[in-house]
C-alpha cells in the first residue's frame, strides 16, 4: 500500500469510529476521472462510503465542498460530504454506487432517463449559489484556445498559418458573443451520462460538479444532448431541446424564441465541442489516457454538422472539410474511422 493510500485509510478509519461505524481496514478502489483525483470504497456493515483523495498540490476541494452542500441543500441529488481534510486533501461521500447513466441508456430507455435528467438540470439552473465563477469571456476562449494547441497542433501535426488562426479567432468570437448573450444560471459544466449515476431506489445522482459556473442557459442541455460519449439522432435532439425551452419559460426564464434558443445551443455545442476535442488530446499526450480517443471521431463530427448548417460559419466549415478531417482521418490512430457515417 502506498504511503497516500495508507493516510487515506487511516483517515478514513478515523472518521467511521467519529460516526460510531465499522469500515473495512482495506479500500476498494473505484474507477476515477479525468483528474488527480482517486476514488475508493469503503464498506461497512451499515452501508459503504466514497473515500475521495484529491492531492492538495494538483486539486483544490474547497469548490466541490461548497456546491455540494449548497445544491444538496437545494433539492439536487449530489452526495453528501460527510467529512473533509482540505489540508489533507481528503472526502468522504456518499456512496451512489457503480451504475453510471451511459451503459442504461438505450432507444427504449432515453426517454424516461432523459425525461428526469433534464428535471435535475432545471433544478441546477434554479439554484442560487453566489460564489459561482462567472462563465465569462475569458475562460470560454481560453478553452476554445485547447483546440489548435493540443488538437491540431500536437495530435493531428498540423502547422498552422496566421489566417488559419485568426480564423479560429473569428469563429470563437462568434461562440462567446451568443454565449454570452444567453441568461446566465448555475451550470455543472460537465452535465453528462458519465457523471449522472444510477441509483437503485433513487434515481438519478449527479456527481463531479466542482467545476460549476454561472453560464449560459444552453450549456449544460448540450453537454447532456450531445454528449461526447453517446449521440442520438438530430431530429430527437431538436425536440428535445424545444421542450426543454418551454420548461424554461414555465420557470419565468426569458430564453429566446424556438429558432433562435436552437441556433444558441448549437453554437454552445460547438465551443464545448472544441474544448473537448483539446481535453481529450491532452489527456493521451500529457496524462496518457488512451481510452478518450475513442470519442474524438463522434466529438469532431459534431463540430462539423453544426458548422455546416449556418452560413456565417461556411469558411470554417470549408477549412474543416479541406484541412482537419484529412489530418484527423490520416491519423494513425484514425486512419480506419472515416467520419463519413457520423453525418451520412
Amino acid at each position: 500500500m502506498g504511503q497516500r493510500l495508507k493516510q487515506l485509510s487511516q483517515w478514513v478509519q478515523q472518521q467511521a469510529k467519529d460516526q460510531e461505524m465499522q469500515v473495512a481496514a482495506e479500500l476498494e478502489p473505484v474507477s476515477g476521472d479525468a483528474s488527480f483525483r482517486r476514488y475508493f470504497r469503503a464498506r461497512g456493515e451499515e452501508g459503504s462510503w466514497i473515500a475521495v483523495d484529491a492531492p492538495p498540490e494538483h486539486e483544490d476541494c474547497e469548490p466541490f465542498i461548497a456546491v455540494a452542500q449548497g445544491w444538496l441543500a437545494q433539492g439536487v441529488p449530489v452526495p453528501r460530504v460527510i467529512a473533509s481534510d482540505l489540508e489533507q486533501g481528503f472526502m468522504l461521500l456518499d456512496d451512489f454506487g457503480d451504475e453510471l447513466l451511459l451503459p442504461g441508456l438505450d432507444d427504449v430507455s432515453v426517454e424516461a432517463h432523459y425525461a428526469q435528467a433534464m428535471e435535475i438540470l432545471r433544478q441546477i439552473q434554479r439554484t442560487n449559489n453566489p460564489q459561482l465563477p462567472p462563465y465569462d469571456r475569458v475562460m470560454l476562449a481560453r478553452e476554445m484556445a485547447l483546440f489548435p494547441e493540443w488538437f491540431l497542433t500536437r495530435l493531428l501535426g498540423l502547422e498552422l498559418s496566421e489566417e488559419e488562426y485568426t480564423l479560429i479567432g473569428l469563429v470563437a468570437k462568434l461562440l462567446i458573443e451568443s454565449a454570452l448573450a444567453q441568461p446566465q444560471v448555475s451550470v455543472h459544466r460537465d452535465y453528462h451520462s458519465r457523471n449522472l449515476m444510477l441509483r437503485p431506489t433513487q434515481g438519478l445522482g449527479v456527481i463531479d460538479f466542482q467545476d460549476a459556473v454561472k453560464g449560459p442557459v444552453t450549456y449544460d442541455l448540450v453537454s447532456l444532448l450531445r454528449d461526447c460519449y453517446v449521440d442520438w439522432p438530430d431530429e430527437q435532439v431538436r425536440f428535445w431541446v424545444e421542450a426543454f425551452r418551454q420548461r424554461l419559460l414555465k420557470d419565468g426564464i426569458e430564453v429566446a424564441e424556438s429558432a433562435l434558443f436552437q441556433q444558441q445551443f448549437d453554437l454552445m455545442g460547438m465551443q464545448r465541442h472544441l474544448k473537448v476535442l483539446g481535453i481529450f488530446s491532452r489527456l493521451w499526450l500529457r496524462d496518457g489516457k488512451e481510452g478518450y480517443l475513442d470519442d474524438l471521431p463522434r466529438t469532431l463530427s459534431y463540430l462539423y454538422r453544426v458548422s455546416a448548417r449556418y452560413e456565417e460559419l461556411d469558411t470554417f466549415t470549408r477549412w474543416l472539410e479541406k484541412r482537419v478531417i484529412p489530418a484527423f482521418e490520416a491519423h494513425p490512430r484514425f486512419k480506419d474511422q472515416s467520419l463519413a457515417h457520423w453525418w451520412a
